[in-house]
Parts: structure tokens; sequence; C-alpha cells
């Protein structure tokens, strides 16, 4: 079951930055949210991207390239929110 609880917590985590930030978490940042080790955040990321639709990371690397609905590079699709536009869609 605590596996389940880190793969959801790391996926609520992970969209969260996006949120406030514009963008994805490195691994090591996600480390320090989750209060877990470098490796084990980039474990759980993976995993919670495994679980999840349309979460995927940049071919052969552990940099999220996207997490439902979020882009972490540009689109096409600019999200603005209260006249603020730092989001990209899928």
């Amino acid at each position: 079951m605590e596996d389940a609880t880190l793969v959801q917590r790391t996926y609520t985590a992970v969209t969260e930055h996006f949120i406030g930030t514009g963008r994805a978490p490195h691994f090591t940042e996600l480390a320090e949210i989750l209060g877990l080790s470098p490796e084990e955040a980039r474990q759980a990321q993976h995993k919670a991207a495994e679980a999840s639709l349309a979460c995927w990371f940049a071919n052969d690397t552990d940099y999220v390239e996207s997490w439902a609905p979020f882009s972490n590079v540009p689109t096409h699709y600019l999200v603005t929110i209260g006249g603020k536009q730092k989001w990209y869609g899928q």
C-alpha cells in the first residue's frame, strides 16, 4: 500500500509544482518536496508516470517532457490564467 500512496503523492507533487512554477520539478527538487533521497524520488517519478495517462520523459532521460495536462517543453497550446502565461498544454 505504501508504494501506491507514494505514487499518488509523487503524481500530485509534480502536478502542483507545474501549477506553481510552470514547469516540472527535477527529481532532486522532488526529493526535497517528498522527503526522499534523490534516487528514491527519481524512481517514484518514473512509477507515477507509468501509472498515469499521458505522462512521459524525454527519450533516455529522467527529464519530464509531458505530465498531463501540461507540457514541459513549449507547444502551440499556451495556457493563460489570470493574465499570466506560464504553462503549455499537451
